[in-house]
């Protein structure tokens, strides 16, 4: 029997996840929660084999959430449910943790299948993110920094070396929190998690001003 606790703010959508869960007889339902703390007690307070952890809750980020899920319990299958595309939060999500990830568009079908799938220990991506993985895989020695548009090139580069979001503003004519996005921007698309990575990536490509 698979153990499953449901996360997911909507009533309407946690109820929809229930039916699919109770009309599976290999599947058990034990906890249900609405915001990120309390998916961490109840991972905490139930034996759970799968958890199905929606991407946009209140409480901690669900990155937060994951990291933290699998220091209480490495065990616990997290297969993450959004309404976004995959090629927004997939790879971020599975290199966080999850055993899949799976869009609120897919069938029930598709979901128990997903279901079963991460149960068994297994990576569970669509047909569609494997296409795009393996397209990656193709493209493997392009640099991150070449995804940057000349502008956000600009402000990397300046990023780089050391100067500070005010500095930069002034020298673009931009307030500081355009830049702030900017960087925010900048790092999304070159998956770097802190403004450290993005210098210390700087100087390794030679990219400081």
């Amino acid at each position: 029997m698979i153990r499953l606790v449901i996360a997911d703010d909507h009533p309407i959508v946690r109820e929809g996840l229930k039916r699919i869960v109770l009309e599976c007889n290999d599947m058990e339902l034990v906890g249900e929660a609405d915001n990120g703390q309390m998916v961490l007690d109840q991972c905490e307070k139930y034996d759970i084999d799968v958890l199905l952890l929606d991407i946009s809750m209140p409480g901690p980020g669900f990155l937060d959430v994951l990291q933290r899920i699998k220091s209480i319990n490495p065990n616990i299958q997290v297969l993450v449910l959004s309404i976004h595309p995959e090629d927004h939060y997939a790879v971020r999500a599975l290199k966080a943790g999850a055993s899949g990830y799976l869009t609120k568009s897919h069938t029930p079908d598709e979901l128990a299948g997903a279901i079963r799938h991460v149960h068994m220990g297994r990576k569970y991506v669509s047909t569609q993110l494997a296409e795009k993985l393996a397209s990656q895989l193709h493209y493997r020695d392009e640099k991150l920094h070449e995804k940057l548009s000349n502008r956000e090139y600009q402000i990397f580069c300046m990023i780089g070396t050391g100067i500070d979001t005010s500095d930069i503003a002034a020298k673009l004519n931009l307030s500081p929190k355009t830049v702030s996005t900017y960087q925010s921007r900048i790092m999304d698309k070159m998956n770097l998690r802190s403004k450290g990575e993005l210098i210390r990536y700087a100087i390794e490509q030679g990219l400081t001003e």
